[in-house]
């Protein structure tokens, strides 16, 4: 193709991404929107620097405006999470993990966590599965661990505190990781790190997707409840750019600083850490407001999905306590079939949300590609000013594209004006730019 033909192309693409999201409804749980404020950091000319190595102590010159909002930005993470030591260096999510295992763990040490179909992250995954099936997860085909798991209670959807007691005597791990990718109610850290730290294990606590609810003072509190150490990707409940972040206790602060660099970082994508500065300050005026309503809105998408005849899970213990929710769609496979099949009639109503392996799925002869489950979150549709009646909406959508099997295209239609109302980002500094509004520079 052209050089301009291509310039051209890639513009209308993005252009017309801009103009689709602004009539959709975003429910992907690992995604968010950031605020103006945000986006203006993340353009800024930060973005074009070097600054290798801990703030005052760079090799590079021309830093000493990137020092001073990288420090800001230390101090308003530590603040947020009340800890002792913050790291903000991280590129992803991934990346801080990475971080965390380098400064707590040996290449061949054991790690014990959340089994990858159960809602482990593949970034705690090993590196083949038990048939020598490659998985490339993270934490064994990078870092070189060995992971066993807890054991998970498919009832409770969470972690068997006396199943996963008897596991961790068992194999004496070196790590033990809670956290998850599907993350519905609060891990048992206190009452499992207790018995890990008998073994001699460390904790660390993949926080990526609670960690605007942990910041806000919901769901629970990693660092008080014994973990070493607090990872997180910063786009999620946190509604920052893309970025990552490590929290410590104040001991373990020189090893996590290593291991960041020059272990797993160079330069550290500044423009970035200028936006988290800014979505730092934004969370501590708004965020208590924020993670509240996530949660209000998540159990009332549960409640009105489950009265309109879906299986959402945990309905015993009021569906969730965090951002998401997992519901078991294998009840209308025979009409409109799996997971991903769902996911693709729903993209066509303007309704994003993704596939997701359920907790039985493996052992019933299905995988990722077309699983029994689909997975939704209420970060960003909060973010757009939603509450709870518009949960009962959005509800009343998804039935009928999935259980009445209405025509998607029909139903984008009132998705888009539906949509109509919420084209602002909330719970942030104010700006006139509206949410999924294109910025033109050229």
């Amino acid at each position: 193709m052209d050089p301009e033909e291509s310039f051209k192309a890639v513009r209308k693409a993005m252009k017309a991404h801009h103009e689709w999201f602004k009539r959709c409804l975003p429910l992907i749980a690992s995604e968010n929107i950031v605020s103006p404020a945000v986006r203006e950091a993340i353009i800024s000319d930060f973005g074009h620097r070097y600054a290798e190595g801990w703030p005052g102590e760079r090799v590079y010159a021309g830093c000493k405006f990137i020092d001073e909002v990288e420090l800001i930005c230390i101090d308003l993470a530590k603040d947020l999470f009340r800890a002792e030591f913050a790291d903000v260096r991280a590129t992803s999510g991934v990346v801080a993990n990475l971080i965390a295992y380098t400064a707590l763990t040996k290449p061949g040490d054991t790690m014990m966590a959340m089994p990858i179909p159960s809602g482990g992250h593949i970034s705690h995954g090993p590196e083949y599965t038990k048939s020598g099936s490659f998985l490339g997860g993270t934490a064994g085909a990078v870092h070189g661990l060995n992971v066993e798991y807890f054991v998970f209670d498919r009832k409770e959807l969470n972690l068997d505190i006396d199943e996963s007691a008897k596991r961790i005597r068992e194999v004496k791990p070196k790590l033990l990781l809670f956290g998850a990718s599907v993350f519905l109610f609060p891990h048992p850290v206190k009452e499992l790190g207790e018995v890990g730290r008998e073994v001699g294990a460390k904790v660390a606590y993949d926080a990526a997707h609670v960690a605007g609810l942990i910041a806000g003072g919901y769901f629970q509190d990693p660092l008080r409840e014994g973990a070493d150490t607090v990872q997180m990707s910063t786009h999620k409940t946190l509604p920052g750019p893309q970025h990552g972040m490590v929290l410590a206790k104040k001991e373990l602060g020189e090893r996590i600083k290593q291991a960041t660099f020059p272990g797993l970082t160079s330069n550290h994508h500044l423009h970035n850490v200028a936006g988290l500065a800014i979505a730092l300050a934004e969370f501590k005026k708004f965020g208590k407001e924020y993670a509240g309503q996530i949660i209000k809105n998540s159990k009332a998408l549960g409640q009105a999905l489950y009265e309109r005849g879906f299986n959402v899970l945990g309905e015993a213990k009021g569906f969730t306590e965090s951002h998401t929710l997992l519901v078991d769609i294998t009840s209308f496979k025979n009409r409109v079939g799996l997971g991903r099949d769902i996911e693709e009639r729903l993209e066509k109503a303007g309704i994003i949300l993704n596939r997701n392996l359920l907790p039985w799925d493996i052992s019933e002869g299905r995988n990722y590609l077309n699983p029994g489950g689909i997975r939704l979150g209420t970060s960003e549709v909060t973010r757009l000013g939603m509450k709870e009646s518009e949960m009962q909406v959005v509800a009343d959508f998804i039935k009928r594209v999935v259980i009445d099997k209405e025509d998607p295209a029909k139903i984008s239609l009132e998705v888009a004006e539906f949509r109509k109302d919420f084209q602002k980002v909330h719970y942030c500094f104010e700006s006139e730019l509206e949410a999924y509004e294109y910025v033109e520079l050229h």
